[in-house]
């Protein structure tokens, strides 16, 4: 499966105990984030993690073109109801992953719940209904 990775400034720090704390399920997928927050979660983790840009330079874009063409399986977007610099980046992608069927979590409680559910194997159904040749995340 594939994951992105987005978090905003605020909320970055908690998305890399999060990686640490499920290193060894995320460590079975192929992962991508935007820039710092892709930097700062391969430094305190090891996993090896495809980056995109920065949230200022358009990583999110990019993330979203991938959700778009159907590259993406699960979505880790952490980000505080307060920043506004993120708003309409959030608002983007989740509207990416409602039309794509990709599951999308906010917050932790959210994330725990989705990478229990990969790993359990729920997730699964991506690669039925949305079968690849191959993993295309470069």
């Amino acid at each position: 499966m594939n994951i992105a990775l987005l978090a905003d400034e605020n909320k970055q720090e908690l998305m890399v105990q999060f990686c640490i704390a499920y290193c060894g399920i995320l460590a079975k997928h192929t992962i991508c984030a935007t820039n710092t927050t892709g930097r700062m979660v391969a430094e305190a983790t090891g996993l090896d993690i495809k980056l995109c840009l920065s949230h200022e330079h358009g990583g999110s874009q990019q993330i979203g073109a991938r959700i778009s063409y159907n590259e993406i399986d699960m979505v880790l977007f952490f980000t505080g109801p307060k920043n506004d610099d993120y708003v309409d980046d959030l608002k983007y992608i989740c509207h990416l992953c409602d039309i794509g069927n990709v599951p999308v979590a906010t917050n932790i409680a959210t994330a725990e719940m989705l990478i229990m559910g990969l790993n359990r194997g729920d997730l699964d159904y991506r690669e039925i209904l949305y079968p690849r040749k191959k993993q295309v995340i470069v």
